[in-house]
């Protein structure tokens, strides 16, 4: 698990998303550096990391006779909901057709603005079909005008529905907008470095179980944000995607008991098991 020691921010994202989250968003200094030495992060590095954290505006402290308590901000539990949101969809099936194209005109002077919006753009699973014109499968018209006017004021940016010339030209635009053969190739690094944990899972416990549970969100989080969800008629075949999906709620949901009981026994509070969000 040593990979992981110098990543303590997204740790401590993890653990709040799948754990303390659920235990009313807060957790005492003292149990939360128990927590990460599991992980090996010594307390030095968990004190400096929750005091950026704090500034940017993750968390809100109280002291409790001795104790410092770190509790969520109202903002980043939304994150995390959202986040919980896209990890946990299931891969799409249909293909409607139908695409949502946003195109924007913009000037040079609102560089930011642009480099803003292109980031958003790819959060939510568009994809560049030219430096101006993003691609995304389905009508996402309404979520993308939200985002959109959120983040701009004034720009132009137009945002369509629209249908091409056919499947084959549908598969050619999902080519051109993604690289979705260097993804088929995370997706099968993925499987290949996880299934073990399928046999695994159900006899590991405690800390071990909270690290390997830890490590298979770890490395499985990115791909909801970078892959498009695009419908099996435009994907590449073989797709281990699919694979990689099934693998990850597996893991994830046999290692889940024996994690929460760990976690629980540190922080001195029975923990429940989440709802998982609707697919």
């Amino acid at each position: 698990m040593g990979g992981m020691a110098h990543r303590p921010r997204g740790l401590i994202l993890d653990l709040f998303g799948d754990y303390l989250r659920y235990a009313d968003g807060e957790v005492r200094l003292g149990h939360l550096t128990t927590l990460l030495e599991a992980f090996e992060i010594g307390a030095p590095t968990v004190r400096v990391t929750l005091s950026r954290l704090r500034r940017d505006g993750w968390f809100e402290t109280e002291r409790v006779g001795r104790e410092t308590v770190y509790r969520l901000t109202p903002g980043m539990l939304e994150v995390l909901d959202e986040g919980r949101e896209r990890i946990f969809a299931r891969p799409v099936t249909e293909w409607s057709g139908s695409w949502t194209m946003v195109i924007y005109q913009m000037t040079e002077s609102e560089r930011q603005e642009r480099n803003e919006l292109r980031k958003t753009l790819a959060w939510h699973g568009f994809g560049p079909l030219s430096a101006a014109t993003w691609l995304a499968p389905g009508d996402r018209r309404k979520e993308a005008r939200t985002f959109v006017d959120t983040l701009l004021t004034g720009e132009r940016v137009d945002i369509l529905a629209c249908s091409s010339e056919g499947l084959d030209h549908d598969r050619d635009l999902a080519r051109r907008c993604w690289d979705l053969d260097a993804l088929a190739a995370e997706y099968g690094e993925f499987v290949r470095a996880h299934k073990r944990l399928v046999k695994e899972a159900p006899r590991l416990r405690g800390a071990r179980a909270l690290t390997a549970r830890t490590e298979v969100i770890r490395t499985y989080r990115h791909f909801p944000f970078r892959d498009p969800r695009l419908p099996a008629e435009l994907r590449p075949e073989p797709w281990p995607g699919a694979q990689a999906y099934e693998l990850f709620r597996t893991v994830h949901t046999a290692l889940g008991p024996a994690a929460r009981q760990y976690v629980g026994e540190v922080i001195g509070r029975d923990l429940p098991e989440p709802d998982l969000p609707a697919s």
